[in-house]
């Protein structure tokens, strides 16, 4: 099963790890400089270029982490989830 991010974007709901609203996360140090750190290491990968309202952070097949930058809200993206099971 998957789950739609945004502009076409999906990633297997079976690899995702964490749904984050960007705006109460970034508050904290430590997820900015993970987020920093994977922009630096180009493992994010944005999802619309309106003003982004939350993460999602997945591993691929291979066990690569990847962090999409959604313009979808974390509560729609969660509710899009569970109603996948």
């Amino acid at each position: 099963m998957t789950l739609h991010l945004g502009n076409g974007y999906t990633v297997y709901l079976k690899n995702v790890v964490a749904i984050m609203d960007i705006e109460k996360a970034s508050t904290s140090k430590i997820t900015r400089e993970y987020l920093s750190g994977a922009g630096r290491a180009g493992r994010v990968i944005t999802c619309s270029y309106e003003l982004p309202k939350s993460f999602v952070v997945s591993l691929d097949e291979d066990l690569t982490e990847r962090v999409y930058i959604c313009g979808v809200s974390a509560e729609t993206l969660k509710k899009r989830a569970n109603e996948r099971f």
